[in-house]
């Protein structure tokens, strides 16, 4: 039941970017969105979760576990899809898509329902890692389906929130607090982010065909998120005898559902957006059944 309310309170604002693309048409301008989400908000979302908290260093295991078999994955995507796919917007995607996951506005509260609130702190720790993930790695390859690999290495540092993350990292760092007066704006504008992140991918997934969905890169994202990926996370938290807390919240944030990051990301560079949205809401879709088949291998 905590699964299906957490996922339900994010639906109902991807239910009402469809609505509201659906009501007023051309009217809505995806494109505006992303734009103002991405450059002007988004640092806001970065800042305040970095700083929100003080980062507690001894549970680095958790995240480096994360990064070590998202680096390993990462690694087969690339390979495998300069086999399998020719154009490169469609690399681009099934090389970075499925380790891109939505390891905050899910995996959080998926955490504390599964493991109870002992887990935030590591699944907070991991979603930081993401956070840079997605804007260094997420950025690179989304913009590698139009630009050359010399400006996709540029784009990185072009996006304010990669900044914004590392100047959160130095406050955390030296224990600097913000005034309490600053916590509840930078709160507003974190949460004002993430509506409009959700009503984005609302507004793209109304312009989802399915006469044009691409099923070869479909198959390929869903096997290496739901297959591959839980395999090698499996394989590495036994191998390292983690504690249980840690091998249970990494084995979750690594099969959560695609982040909608990928449709911002997608839709900023023109990389297939809607392509990538239909990819995001059916690995929410299958994930909403899948975790019941894999919570046996949770300790």
């Amino acid at each position: 039941m905590h699964i299906f309310l957490s996922l339900g309170g994010i639906y109902l604002f991807i239910l009402l970017g469809f609505v509201a693309k659906y009501s007023f048409k051309e009217q809505m301008h995806e494109r505006t969105l992303v734009l103002f989400s991405i450059y002007f908000l988004q640092p806001i979302l970065v800042f305040w979760g970095l700083t929100s908290h003080k980062i507690d260093f001894s549970v680095i295991e958790a995240p480096l576990l994360f990064i070590v078999v998202v680096s390993i994955a990462l690694g087969m995507s690339f390979l495998f899809s300069h086999i399998l796919f020719k154009e490169q917007k469609e690399r681009s995607i099934a090389t970075v898509a499925s380790i891109v996951g939505n390891t905050g506005n899910l995996g959080i509260p998926l955490g504390i329902a599964l493991f109870g609130e002992d887990s935030v702190i590591y699944t907070s720790i991991i979603n930081m890692a993401n956070v840079f993930l997605v804007n260094s790695v997420g950025v690179y390859f989304y913009s590698r389906g139009n630009f050359s690999i010399k400006a996709s290495f540029y784009n990185i540092f072009k996006l304010p929130p990669i900044w914004f993350g590392f100047l959160a990292l130095f406050l955390n760092y030296i224990d600097f607090r913000l005034y309490e007066d600053l916590q509840t704006p930078l709160k507003m504008g974190a949460y004002a982010t993430m509506v409009i992140q959700l009503a984005i991918f609302g507004m793209y997934l109304y312009s989802v065909e399915i006469k044009k969905i691409d099923w070869k890169l479909f198959s390929f994202v869903t096997f290496m998120k739901f297959m591959a990926i839980p395999l090698m996370a499996l394989v590495l938290l036994n191998f390292y005898r983690v504690d249980v807390i840690v091998y249970n919240v990494v084995l979750l944030e690594l099969i959560v559902p695609l982040a909608v990051m990928n449709v911002n990301l997608s839709a900023l560079y023109d990389c297939k957006p809607t392509i990538v949205t239909f990819l995001v809401f059916s690995t929410s879709v299958i994930f909403m059944f899948y975790i019941f088949l894999i919570i046996g291998l949770f300790r």
